[in-house]
């Protein structure tokens, strides 16, 4: 079968899902930054019938959590890359028992360190958003000081390498590497992240009492909606994708980095489909549900 290599050649698209591959929390993050500060405070406003403070409480809520979320991946990601990208030119320095993964375990191995990333940050993110919420309320964007240095030592590459040396962990690997990982991965933290917002909201002194509860309900109703949803097309876009996956293949056949393409496809995949239900349709709906429940 011939292939239009044009579009699958992509430099720009190649890149891209490079990125994907090598930072998948930080190609998240920015994913939801750039959508969370533009097409979601629009869709939220121009939501009908529903009050107009609750409204705004909930832009303020999107762009508050994903500003936070991008800062504190950047600065924490970018460490966590550079000690994985050492591991990956010598993985005999860091950790003994490399002949114990094949390419889909120690993929699924080394993914589980760039996607837990989001799973570490979720807690610390959601306090942070709820704390900063009445000052992005209030148009009081917090100033930042600058990003975080971070010195080229091996001791976080070591660190990673002991654990990719465990034998339970390895087994673990071994055992899920053909699941869907990357999409339980993040509903997982979008769940942690959405539970630990709530709790804080509720118990804000900062938050107007009338407002918390319409608030918590967006909350939760965008997550569980955003969730289910994205379940539902990730398991429609399945054969697409592999049929992608084979044209990308064939166009790009023996050129470099095409493994570390085809892994960025498969991490892309779930953040886009979120993104794209999260940032249209859910928070129409979730602000439309939130009030009415509220007045309920």
């Amino acid at each position: 079968m011939k292939v239009n290599s044009g579009f699958y050649n992509n430099k720009v698209l190649k890149k891209g899902l490079e990125f994907a591959a090598k930072n998948g929390a930080l190609f998240a993050a920015s994913t939801t930054f750039a959508l969370s500060a533009t097409l979601r405070p629009a869709v939220i406003l121009l939501t009908p019938d529903t009050d107009k403070q609750n409204k705004k409480i909930a832009c303020a809520k999107s762009i508050s959590s994903s500003g936070v979320g991008f800062l504190m991946t950047l600065g924490l990601s970018l460490p966590l890359m550079f000690a994985m990208k050492k591991i990956d030119k010598n993985p005999q320095k860091y950790f003994k028992s490399v002949n114990a993964y094949d390419k889909k375990s120690y993929t699924f191995a080394t993914q589980m360190f760039k996607l837990g990333l989001g799973a570490a940050i979720a807690i610390p993110k959601a306090i942070l958003t709820a704390a900063g919420l009445p000052y992005v309320m209030d148009g009081l964007f917090p100033k930042k000081d600058g990003s975080l240095t971070f010195r080229g030592k091996d001791r976080l590459a070591r660190s990673i390498g002991k654990v990719l040396d465990n034998k339970k962990f390895q087994k673990f690997s071994e055992e899920h590497k053909n699941s869907n990982f990357p999409m339980h991965m993040f509903a997982g933290m979008d769940i942690l992240t959405t539970v630990t917002f709530i709790r804080q909201i509720l118990h804000s002194k900062k938050v107007e009492e009338d407002r918390k509860k319409p608030l918590a309900y967006n909350a939760g109703i965008s997550t569980g909606l955003s969730i289910g949803c994205g379940y539902i097309l990730d398991s429609w876009t399945q054969k697409p994708t592999e049929r992608f996956i084979e044209k990308f293949k064939k166009a790009n056949n023996g050129q470099a980095n095409l493994e570390k393409q085809i892994e960025g496809i498969k991490i892309a995949k779930p953040i886009l489909l979120l993104a794209v239900v999260y940032y249209t349709l859910i928070p129409l709906i979730s602000t439309f549900l939130a009030d009415r429940t509220e007045r309920k």
